[in-house]
């Protein structure tokens, strides 16, 4: 059976509604694909439920940072089920809700695996679909497969967003946001956590700096973060797991209840069949060129994690990548992406964010700076919310006053770096932050001195 549309879109996040919608408004006619769930990573088991849990954990650490200064957190704490129950009134309604909206829009939905036949059709369960003006891919990524023995013991980021009940004690493989975030939130619901790291440094995209005081924060919360440390293997031992691990040449043990992947994603290509619909493609993606078409596949495009890309992996990307394909398809190849200025969060607590380029960046594009940066864990924003853990790093063109850099690690980091992607985009200097009568005392009002 085949069946015919203008355009065949894999995946359902942020990246396909973008291009589907779009291309439907003007008439075409589309098909959705999505072996999974409809929604993607963000919504159903990425940014919205991870944030909810850590919206608990925020609520419990400001009271516990506030122990002594007229705040009385004994008897607070985290109910996982509860607030497992809570996150999923997020979660469990959305693919139908998506679902339904689709159709309304005239978008057809299949949910079953796609595999290229050819340059132009799809199989979907023993359907054919027929694309006539371009198929696109935007199928996100999955975890990346971890070499060693007994990876079959460790679960996913999807699969703790969803435990009924925390284990008493969890080891994250991987130093990266996932491990961090997740072991947070854990740590404030009571759970024994330990980072499994293999290199000197976590969280390598961040600024050195702040990611030191970010890892010292981390252990002052209980968290036992250990670097260097190469997992080898791990072990089955009745109701808990071993993780042996090589630690400088040294053998490293971790008992624990719960093992997690927190060792990076990849783009999740492999059950596509690329190589049948003649789509280049490696480690990295989809090759694309700047239109963010397929380079040895007219027909098709890709966009967010599945693309290769300089772009960072993160859903507005993914999202403002699909309105440039769309744009492309429907107008022809005029639009490419500007990855200038996006702002970047590891929603820890504290947050740690950054937006444009790290100092070792800057040095390599031959960008001339000055750093402003300091501790500021005795500036009133971080010292009236019990806060000891904050600074920021803050790189400025002398000539020009451009912001060329902006890194924060403190309360509110989250929503304090938009203000310098909008002066970034937007070519907002150093000196009119300066400028701003901002209102006090709040964390905008801090920039000032930042700059």
């Amino acid at each position: 059976m085949i069946e015919t549309f203008d355009l065949v879109v894999i995946g359902s996040g942020t990246a396909a509604q973008a291009v589907a919608s779009r291309c439907r408004k003007a008439g075409w006619t589309v098909a959705m694909i999505d072996q999974r769930p409809f929604g993607g990573t963000c919504a159903l088991r990425g940014c919205d439920p991870k944030k909810v849990l850590v919206g608990a954990a925020a609520a419990v650490d400001a009271a516990r940072l506030l122990s002594g200064k007229g705040v009385r957190p004994e008897s607070l704490a985290i109910d996982w089920t509860e607030l497992i129950r809570f996150k999923r009134t997020f979660t469990d309604p959305h693919p139908e809700h998506l679902k339904a909206k689709l159709a309304g829009e005239g978008i057809v939905t299949f949910q079953s695996t796609a595999r290229f036949v050819d340059p132009a059709h799809i199989d979907v369960g023993g359907t054919v679909l027929n694309a006539t003006r371009a198929i696109v891919i935007a199928a996100g990524a999955r975890p990346a497969d971890l070499p060693i023995g007994g990876r079959e013991h460790v679960v996913t980021s999807d699969q703790f967003l969803d435990l009924p009940s925390l284990p008493a004690s969890i080891a994250f493989v991987g130093g990266g946001y996932i491990s961090f975030e997740f072991a947070h939130v854990a740590a404030r619901a009571g759970a024994r956590v330990t980072i499994l790291h293999r290199d000197d440094r976590p969280l390598a995209e961040f600024d050195p700096g702040l990611v030191e005081r970010l890892v010292a924060r981390t252990r002052a919360l209980g968290v036992d973060v250990r670097l260097n440390t190469d997992v080898r293997a791990i072990q089955a031992n009745d109701d808990q797991y071993r993780i042996v691990a090589d630690a400088r040449g040294s053998s490293s043990v971790v008992d624990a209840r719960l093992v997690v992947h927190g060792a990076g994603r990849v783009p999740d290509l492999d059950d596509l069949a690329l190589d049948a619909g003649g789509v280049g493609h490696s480690a990295a993606g989809v090759a694309v060129n700047q239109y963010l078409q397929s380079t040895s596949n007219p027909l098709v495009y890709a966009a967010g994690d599945c693309a290769d890309t300089e772009a960072p992996a993160l859903t507005p990307v993914a999202g403002y990548e699909g309105r440039i394909v769309a744009a492309n398809l429907l107008e022809g190849n005029r639009l490419t992406p500007n990855y200038d200025a996006i702002p970047s969060v590891i929603f820890t607590l504290p947050p740690l964010a950054r937006v444009g380029l790290r100092e070792d960046e800057a040095r390599a594009r031959g960008v001339s700076f000055v750093s402003h940066h300091d501790d500021t864990s005795t500036w009133h924003s971080s010292r009236r919310a019990g806060e000891t853990f904050s600074g920021f790093n803050l790189l400025v063109e002398p000539a020009s006053g451009r912001i060329v850099g902006a890194h924060l690690l403190g309360p509110h980091a989250d929503e304090t770096i938009n203000l310098f992607a909008l002066a970034m985009r937007t070519g907002v200097t150093a000196d009119r932050f300066k400028d701003v009568l901002w209102a006090y005392p709040t964390l905008g009002s801090d920039t000032a001195y930042m700059v």
